[in-house]
């Protein structure tokens, strides 16, 4: 490559990094959440608690001594490192100033620049699904040293959060379905699919050894169905089970079914009742037994809500859920653990209060509900206007927008946080059409 074209790629590389952390550096630290302090404290309290990744806790332990930059430039590198796979695994490769163009349009439209200059698991979905897609799907257009590391990007990614995980065997699954029923086995190689299940079975063991390594136990990291439980309690069907079966000497709960709350969180994270009971450890068993009990009592009424959830999970993705000055857990951990960080931390202007989603969403919530209406449009266009391949990622970005719906919405609660964690790929993947279908036309006419 000429040196005036390697300058000019290190230029939109290093830009496009810059735009994409953009939002801690105008807040001059990296950008805190509800959920931060729980991962960063993993490595340091030896425990495994409800849905807070060790894998990830790890990440920002080894990113203290530096405040945090490093991870913020690593989620941001990987973001553009992948966008330009995929621009080049679609014809569009070797255009640095396309790329750019790209990473600038999704940082003012989307969510993106806000996922990566947050100290949370969230970027790894979504780069979980398109490392997935070009391992599966566009495997032909990777060197071999892309491939493994698109594999291990994949295995970290579903080591970050049992949602993400949930997702991304989700898309597994719905390949290898590809795969039987598919006349044409060469479009899609057994090869591949056997690259996603390595990719799987690696984040598996990973988040096996991680947790292991911090608690001294072989554990998979808490979830389910206290998730399920939370969801069902907010649905109103704990409450009907416990009116249903008490009094029952074997369940803690009935004694208090008329004193939950009505809202998931509330029991979760500010329930004295929760706390009194023994929080997780003591009530495991117990929303496990109510969980699985409840499902075979009242299906239709699971069936009924569990959609009713997904679908409101499928519109929940406002911007910056969570991102807040009130955040005191996060900042006991920080300043607990990474004391010489606290001056830096306070003087940022999220500690200040001044960081304000209102203007944001007014732009990304229109944008985000249209490019996800325009998905099933934009994948019968690609492949009647002979764009398969394009078609592909639609339809893929498509299929993981749905099953995370359904992980995060039906089988847990719905939060706009779950759902902008993901759907600035619907944004990306109508770029994405409009750009081959341009690049189809000016090929066609020349």
């Amino acid at each position: 490559m000429p040196m005036r074209r390697r300058a000019l790629w290190a230029i939109a590389v290093l830009l496009s990094i810059a735009v994409l952390i953009a939002p801690a550096l105008w807040n001059g630290f990296a950008l805190l959440q509800y959920d931060t302090g729980g991962y960063l404290a993993r490595p340091y309290e030896g425990y495994l608690v409800i849905s807070r990744a060790v894998a990830y806790g790890l990440i920002l332990y080894a990113g203290v001594p530096f405040a945090f930059w490093p991870v913020l430039l690593l989620q941001s590198a990987l973001t553009v490192w992948i966008v330009t796979l995929l621009l080049r695994a679609h014809g569009l490769g070797n255009r640095p100033l396309l790329l750019l163009a790209l990473i600038f349009a999704l940082s003012i439209l989307t969510t993106l620049p806000w996922l990566t200059s947050i100290l949370l698991t969230d970027i790894f979905c979504g780069l979980g699904v398109l490392a997935l897609y070009l391992v599966i799907l566009r495997g032909d257009c990777l060197r071999d040293w892309e491939r493994a590391a698109l594999i291990v990007l994949v295995a970290v990614s579903a080591a970050t959060h049992n949602a993400t995980f949930a997702v991304l065997l989700a898309l597994l699954a719905a390949a290898a379905l590809f795969w039987l029923v598919l006349a044409d086995r060469k479009r899609l190689p057994f090869a591949r699919l056997g690259h996603g299940v390595l990719a799987l079975t690696l984040g598996a063991v990973m988040t096996l050894t991680a947790d292991y390594a911090v608690s001294g136990r072989l554990a998979w990291t808490p979830g389910g169905f206290a998730l399920s439980f939370g969801r069902m309690l907010q649905d109103g069907i704990v409450k009907r089970y416990l009116d249903d079966h008490c009094p029952d000497p074997t369940l803690r709960l009935c004694p208090y079914k008329d004193e939950l709350p009505p809202n998931a969180d509330a029991w979760f994270w500010g329930s004295d009742l929760f706390d009194k009971l023994g929080r997780f450890a003591g009530l495991d068993r117990e929303m496990e037994r109510i969980v699985i009990a409840s499902a075979i009592d009242y299906p239709g009424l699971q069936i009924e809500t569990a959609a009713i959830s997904a679908a409101e999970q499928l519109v929940d993705v406002h911007t910056g859920e969570g991102v807040a000055n009130t955040v005191w857990h996060t900042y006991g951990v920080i300043q607990h653990y990474a004391p010489r960080l606290v001056p830096a931390m306070r003087a940022a202007r999220q500690q200040k209060g001044e960081i304000s989603f209102a203007a944001i969403n007014r732009l990304h919530y229109p944008v985000a509900l249209l490019s996800m209406a325009l998905l099933p449009l934009l994948a019968l266009f690609a492949f009647t206007a002979d764009l398969g391949d394009v078609g592909e990622v639609v339809a893929t970005v498509a299929l993981a927008i749905l099953a995370n719906a359904f992980v995060c919405g039906a089988m847990a609660n719905p939060h706009d946080r779950y759902g902008a964690r993901i759907v600035w790929l619907a944004t990306l993947a109508v770029v994405l059409t409009l750009a081959c279908w341009r690049q189809a036309r000016s090929e066609a006419i020349n």
